[in-house]
């Protein structure tokens, strides 16, 4: 996750939209994919690809933290930013893996649980800015660090 030195200074009414742009987004997708068997498998799915694509890539220490599983030591060229998330999976590269990165990224683990397959449509959809992507907002900036704490 790159830190964002100075966030613009209207980057909270940026996420505010973002967050509500997203929920209304949920309001038209069927009930039957969020929070179901179906987005279950869906995060089944994407925990089984994270451990494929982590034992493959992953030359760090894998261990179970905060219920997920943590693939370190991962080349920058198989994740994005700073790790990524991936079913249950948090795949990252050498850098130290804070209490409070693993709660961000905890939260995403908890948002493959709800949208399953949907997930990095979603995701991909919701756009690469950060300050702008519901997902990474719902996940709180300051503890991805792409805001910095306190901003």
């Amino acid at each position: 996750m790159s830190p964002i030195a100075t966030p613009p200074s209207d980057w909270r009414e940026a996420a505010e939209r973002a967050v509500a742009r997203g929920r209304r987004i949920d309001r038209y997708l069927p009930r039957i994919l969020l929070d179901s068997p179906l987005s279950r498998a869906g995060y089944w799915y994407g925990t089984a690809v994270g451990w494929v694509w982590g034992g493959l890539w992953s030359t760090g220490r894998v261990e179970r933290r905060e219920g997920m599983w943590v693939f370190r030591g991962m080349p920058a060229r198989t994740f994005a930013r700073g790790g990524v998330c991936v079913g249950g999976c948090y795949l990252t590269g050498d850098e130290v893996v804070t209490a409070r990165v693993l709660a961000h990224e905890a939260v995403h683990a908890r948002q493959w649980q709800r949208y399953g397959f949907l997930m990095p449509v979603l995701y991909a959809l919701a756009g690469r800015n950060p300050l702008r992507n519901r997902f990474e907002i719902e996940a709180g900036l300051e503890d991805g660090n792409y805001v910095p704490r306190g901003a």
